[in-house]
């Protein structure tokens, strides 16, 4: 055996035992008559010491061979160590080494492999295997690996089974592009890498399955913003014979579960918001919730005072920011600066200060005089302290706007607490999304997404105004699930095909395997999504996916590791008859 203990077990209760321990040298610490050796391996770090007075000469001399990152084997007696280490398991012992054994040198890392390191991320990504190393990316891991052992024992103990679904499918529209691969056997033909397993879940419900889940690698095509991955981790769930209330109910169940074994934290049902509401008040879909600055909308109110900014506006809406008045005008303008950026687009800000002596003052004294300011205060509910803030424009867009602003806000002033936790429920999502470029309806989840049955009969008289049968689940400011309740009848979903531009021959030829299958007693049906790596970053109190995954791409979508992606050899190319006829 290379080991008869791992690097983070032994203690004072193993004084005077021969060990045999394996690992990587962590530190080297040279004093000429005595050498320590700080060694590691994925379980913690034993100290090693070599004493010339107790130690061979030959002994001595291996040991000065030792750099940073040897592999090495060392046997040796467990004895108590004199100047004992507190931070970590094992700094009551170290190991008086009798024999020693190098099974591999190593060059100098590229960066310091300790907790803090002096390696930039893009650095770090091209040794990743380095990187897997530190502590901070083991621990991760190896709380993913603990999340996903704890989803599977709930979902299996709710009687769920695990089924796979192929990788090698069909391309479909809808949603991102596809990632594509071409086949040897089918020249001109292509398989496409699965966005999600929608249409086989569905399958499998009407297979009689019954509870499915999946923890399934999934992929996307698609412009890599504000973290994201192109190949992702969904737990994927499906459920028969059920309706919106039990999908929800198995799932707030699943969360709970987690958030009390991962955060000890317990919670009772959690609050639903509907889609109108979360864009009303925060301007997104997804809210943060722990913390408040709701939308003030202020139309009827500013309108009409010969600022000509307010007046054309389709929406005035601002947020009260809570014992912000103090804010120095160079920090305003900071902010202003920053909701005019390329990212966020507002073409200006106006502020409004209630401040701690009573005195109100804003940014547009000229149009608004004290009683007017004294309105908009009242409007806001705001307090002496607080300091208003406000945009306006198309309303859409000033919506979003503002709610970029909000989170900014809440990062700045501490309000997104990594070990805080809010769960909530948005539901009453529109069934369909008008797009004016195309001059057609997508479906805003996707097209097997069933509309409320009071609302089916919009279907034929406004199709706009219908709401879809779904549901997403935000925790903290972030989509960590979402779901529907599926279209089960063949009649519904040809005419919801219909609806989204699908011609008949169209909607056979993308989906005549689905539709044929409903024929053969499809059972009311519905499931839900979640995406994985958030989960898990986020009940770690963070929000970084890539922090939680092995082997991340970076912001362009590459493998700086491994190069890819790469071109191909041209005799791959003529094996798939393909050619490259590459756009300047």
């Amino acid at each position: 055996m290379f080991r008869s203990h791992t690097n983070g077990e032994l203690s004072l209760k193993n004084l005077n035992e021969e060990v045999t321990l394996s690992g990587w040298v962590q530190t080297i610490r040279d004093k000429g008559f005595m050498i320590w050796v700080d060694l590691r391996d994925r379980y913690g770090i034993t100290q090693l010491v070599f004493d010339q007075e107790r130690s061979s000469a030959q002994l001595m001399e291996e040991a000065k061979k030792l750099g940073r990152e040897f592999v090495i084997q060392a046997t040796g007696k467990v004895i108590e160590r004199v100047s004992k280490n507190p931070n970590i398991p094992t700094g009551e012992i170290e190991i008086l080494v009798e024999k020693l054994t190098i099974l591999n040198d190593s060059q100098l890392p590229p960066f310091t492999i300790e907790d803090e390191t002096d390696g930039g991320e893009e650095l770090r990504m091209k040794y990743r295997y380095l990187d897997i190393r530190r502590n901070p990316v083991k621990d991760k891991l190896i709380f993913r690996h603990k999340m996903a052992q704890k989803v599977r024992n709930y979902l299996s103990d709710e009687g769920f089974i695990e089924v796979e679904t192929p990788v090698l499918i069909k391309s479909t529209p809808e949603g991102a592009r596809d990632f594509v691969v071409p086949s040897r056997m089918n020249p001109g033909q292509f398989y496409a890498l699965p966005q999600s397993p929608q249409t086989f879940k569905q399958l499998l419900m009407v297979g009689g399955m019954d509870k499915y889940f999946q923890i399934v690698k999934c992929f996307r095509d698609e412009d890599l913003r504000a973290d994201r991955q192109p190949e992702f981790t969904q737990i994927d769930c499906e459920m028969a014979f059920v309706e919106q209330e039990d999908v929800m109910n198995v799932f707030e169940g699943m969360t709970k579960t987690l958030l009390k074994d991962i955060t000890g934290q317990e919670f009772g049902d959690f609050p639903r918001m509907t889609f109108a509401d979360a864009m009303r008040k925060y301007g997104n879909d997804k809210p943060d919730i722990r913390f408040g600055m709701e939308f003030v909308e202020l139309n009827e109110l500013v309108k009409g005072k010969d600022f000509k900014i307010f007046d054309e506006a389709e929406l005035v809406v601002g947020i009260n920011v809570e014992g912000c008045a103090d804010y120095t005008r160079k920090q305003i303008d900071e902010l202003v600066d920053w909701v005019k950026r390329p990212q966020i687009g507002a073409s200006g800000m106006v502020w409004v200060k209630f401040q701690n002596d009573g005195v109100k003052t804003s940014s547009v004294n000229k149009f608004y005089n004290e009683e007017d300011l004294a309105k908009i205060i009242e409007k806001f509910g705001a307090k002496e302290g607080d300091l208003m803030l406000i945009l306006s424009g198309n309303e859409n867009k000033v919506r979003a706007q503002l709610s970029a602003l909000r989170m900014e806000l809440g990062n700045r002033l501490g309000l997104r607490k990594g070990n805080v936790f809010a769960p909530l429920w948005v539901v009453d999502f529109p069934l369909l999304e008008w797009d004016e470029d195309t001059e057609r309806y997508h479906a805003m989840h996707h097209p097997f997404t069933s509309p409320k049955p009071e609302d089916i009969h919009l279907l034929e008289t406004d199709p706009g105004k219908a709401r879809a049968n779904a549901y997403d689940m935000v925790l903290n400011g972030n989509e960590i699930g979402g779901g529907s309740i599926r279209i089960f009848d063949k009649d519904l979903q040809s005419k919801m095909f219909d609806l989204l531009g699908f011609s008949k021959e169209e909607a056979e030829a993308q989906f005549g395997f689905l539709m044929n299958a409903f024929k053969y007693g499809a059972p009311p049906h519905g499931g839900l999504a979640f995406g994985f790596d958030r989960l898990v970053a986020i009940l770690d109190g963070n929000e970084v996916i890539r922090d939680y995954i092995a082997f991340p791409k970076n912001n362009s979508g590459r493998d700086v590791m491994i190069d890819a992606p790469a071109s191909i050899a041209d005799a791959q190319l003529d094996e798939l008859e393909l050619k490259l006829d590459l756009k300047a």
